[in-house]
């Protein structure tokens, strides 16, 4: 028998196990998701809607629970309080655009034809959610997908082992029958042999880009439809009429925040030469007020990385770019909290090009390159330059020049004077190695119904 762990970052400690079902009872479970669809999705819409509005409000009763399990799991301080702001906005958003993202297409309603276009639920969704932001990732997808009419299947990192339980519980507790929302532990081979079957009618990964080429082979030939939010290098650009003290907060932020675990986190920035000294200042004094430590700790504002491993990235892409000209800015004496291990330090680095890994390939973690820019030409040529595309924070008070930006920009979405945030009533997507498809919004709902046309010609 396979058992899964969760390592916790807080001591190294085995903080929860759960043996993996074999792909007999794996396929038994998928089946009795199958076999409650139909059901389900016969329901009223509105009845659904509440449903899961009612585990939305369950799981929040739980806040307490909740929030120091995700301290013991994937490292966040106590003091954020979770993820239920985020969490309680996108599920509370989605209820409210149900019913017209769901609503038939009239094209033709006359006393010889009605013609349409129906949304159908696409039968049983597999949620493959990461520990970063382990709530609001996973319901980005379970909240339209339930709402919708499908069953899901939801299988969570080992990370964050104890959030699938906690989601199902809330959630059948609120009175989501058990077989049309379900938590699975599986091993990978177990989950690849599954896809491989066509078990399921859509699959949503959110996780390395690895793990996203993982689920396309496993899944070539089976027709399932994928959604892919995969790896990102996002960038800010301070142009030179931007409010200083407002990008130094915003983007300081971004690039820190959860030890910079964030999916949209910002990994790279460009400022433009007549503001670069002054932030780089200020943000050298913004990352500096940090307080490492124990996530538990209410006074902690930094927690320790969710696995040492990802700490060690960090580091080695640091050494790396110090090693090819790069200067670090931030004195580690401030941290002594940083062990080598999980708890790492925060970092900005200057005198960053483009040659260094640092600055091109994800980082995941609490560091950040800032770099000197002479114009809008070449901050667009290096924003661009690179494998990812999932969002870009522009920082200019001309809207019309931020949208000229955005249309030149290889990416998801275009914040302007905003970043590191889900907006639930756009589509939440990425190009090039960042992944496909998208959630949220009207087209979050398109993805996970199928469209079924209806031409009745009428008796004459």
């Amino acid at each position: 028998m396979t058992m899964i762990r969760c390592i916790s970052p807080v001591d190294g400690s085995v903080y929860a196990e759960r043996p993996a079902l074999s792909y007999d009872d794996a396929a038994t479970a998928v089946g009795r998701a199958r076999k409650a669809q139909k059901a389900w999705a016969a329901r009223p819409l509105e009845e659904r809607i509440q449903l899961v509005l009612k585990g939305v409000a369950r799981l929040n009763e739980m806040a307490d629970v909740v929030v120091e399990e995700l301290a013991w799991q994937m490292g966040r301080p106590v003091k954020y309080g979770g993820e239920f702001k985020g969490f309680n906005e996108r599920s509370n958003y989605v209820s409210t655009i149900a019913a017209d993202a769901l609503a038939p297409i009239m094209v033709e309603s006359s006393d010889s034809f009605e013609r349409y276009i129906k949304r159908e639920p696409l039968g049983v969704v597999f949620v493959i959610a990461p520990w970063n932001y382990p709530y609001m990732t996973a319901i980005n997808t379970i909240a339209p997908a339930l709402m919708a009419g499908n069953t899901v299947v939801l299988k969570h990192a080992s990370q964050t082992l104890l959030v699938g339980e906690r989601l199902v519980q809330a959630f059948n507790e609120a009175g989501v029958p058990e077989d049309v929302f379900m938590n699975v532990v599986l091993d990978h081979d177990t989950t690849s042999a599954l896809l491989g079957n066509g078990m399921f009618n859509f699959v949503n990964f959110t996780g390395s880009v690895a793990g996203g080429r993982a689920i396309e082979r496993a899944a070539a030939g089976s027709f399932t439809g994928i959604g892919l939010e995969l790896g990102g290098k996002d960038p800010g650009y301070v142009m030179e009429d931007a409010d200083l003290d407002a990008a130094v907060d915003t983007l300081m932020d971004g690039a820190t925040f959860n030890s910079g675990q964030c999916c949209c986190g910002i990994e790279r920035i460009y400022v433009n030469e007549n503001l670069y000294d002054e932030f780089v200042e200020k943000s050298v004094a913004w990352v500096s007020n940090y307080k490492l430590g124990n996530p538990l700790d209410p006074q902690t504002s930094l927690g320790p990385m969710a696995n040492k491993r990802f700490a060690d990235t960090v580091r080695a892409q640091v050494s790396d770019a110090i090693s090819k000209g790069a200067k670090a800015l931030i004195d580690p004496k401030l941290f002594p909290e940083d062990d080598g291990g999980a708890y790492i330090a925060p970092q900005i680095l200057v005198d960053v090009d483009h040659s260094m890994e640092f600055m091109r390939e994800e980082t995941f973690g609490p560091a950040v390159g800032i770099m000197k820019v002479k114009n809008d030409e070449e901050a667009l040529a290096l924003m661009n330059d690179c494998q990812y595309g999932l969002t870009v924070s522009l920082w200019t008070g001309d809207a019309e020049r931020a949208a000229r930006l955005g249309d030149q920009l290889e990416t998801g979405t275009v914040f302007m004077n905003r970043a590191d945030y889900v907006d639930p009533g756009l589509c939440w997507t990425g190009c090039k190695d960042t992944g496909r498809g998208g959630s949220l919004s009207i087209i979050g709902f398109h993805n996970l119904t199928r469209p079924k046309s209806f031409h009745l010609k009428k008796a004459l």
